[in-house]
């Protein structure tokens, strides 16, 4: 189905894709645990395994437990670029820290495969840059938690510019109607794993946004008036019908205590 495009804001002439997107490269990371072994994981990763993953390259967005599902973790992570993940990853994985830790991290999980491989849809559709520090180990969280609505539409076609712009003509309006504040628009990312170890899902064609609402209460408002909105009915919902694969995912999550998404 074409789009009618108005716009798209091109990055101008001569800027580095870094001054106007952070981590250009992204993973979805959610992970199957033991029934009743989320909190050990997120006490062992918060207190552990966030510095030394960063001081290699990489970027520690956020981590979350999933409100739906008591055995679900779910983080996201971000490089530079391609190659940059490699390098990071071959650091942190043949490192000391990850030796002496995970026996304990994997002895938690299930199956940690479910992985996508992202990038912003847009110049302007990566994550906010930090703007305040992570706590340390053990210590209060910096600001109140809020909840992460991460939805995932599978598409039966790649998701283009087209779609980037309906997306933001379209959907963003609903969103602020009912208080939540965008984050985030991200999309497949094709490059191939070049860190085979760990598995990506590489050939499913995705749009994964995230927004952020003040309490569980906002968001489940949210969700409601989404079900009942004429301007979702009439302008989004056709359109994603016919571009979708299957039906798609949301993930409502809380963040952890060092989380620096939250």
């Amino acid at each position: 189905m074409p789009f009618a495009v108005t716009k798209i804001v091109p990055i101008e002439r001569g800027a580095r894709l870094m001054h106007a997107v952070r981590c250009p490269v992204l993973e979805l990371r959610q992970y199957t645990l033991h029934p009743g072994r989320r909190d050990v994981l997120i006490d062992l990763f918060d207190r552990e395994l966030v510095e030394p993953q960063e001081a290699v390259g990489m970027t520690i967005l956020g981590q979350f437990r999933d409100l739906d599902d008591p055995d679900r973790f779910v983080w996201l992570r971000g490089f530079d670029d391609m190659p940059q993940r490699t390098k990071a990853l071959e650091g942190f994985y043949g490192g000391p820290v990850w030796r002496e830790h995970r026996d304990a991290a994997n002895a938690t999980m299930i199956d940690s495969d479910d992985v996508l491989l992202l990038r912003p849809a847009s110049a302007h559709g990566g994550f906010p840059v930090q703007t305040g520090a992570r706590p340390a180990p053990g210590a209060p969280a910096l600001s109140p938690a809020s909840v992460v609505l991460a939805t995932i539409w599978y598409g039966s076609e790649p998701f283009d510019a087209a779609f980037v712009e309906f997306f933001r003509q379209h959907v963003l309006p609903v969103l602020a109607e009912t208080g939540g504040e965008p984050l985030a628009y991200l999309q497949s990312e094709h490059a191939p794993n070049t860190f085979p170890a760990l598995p990506v899902r590489l050939h499913e064609e995705v749009f994964v946004w995230f927004a952020r609402f003040a309490d569980e209460g906002h968001l489940d408002r949210h969700l409601k008036h989404v079900q009942q909105s004429e301007r979702w009915r009439e302008a989004v919902q056709p359109t994603l019908s016919e571009r979708s694969a299957r039906s798609p995912q949301q993930l409502r999550l809380t963040p952890t205590e060092r989380s620096t998404l939250r």
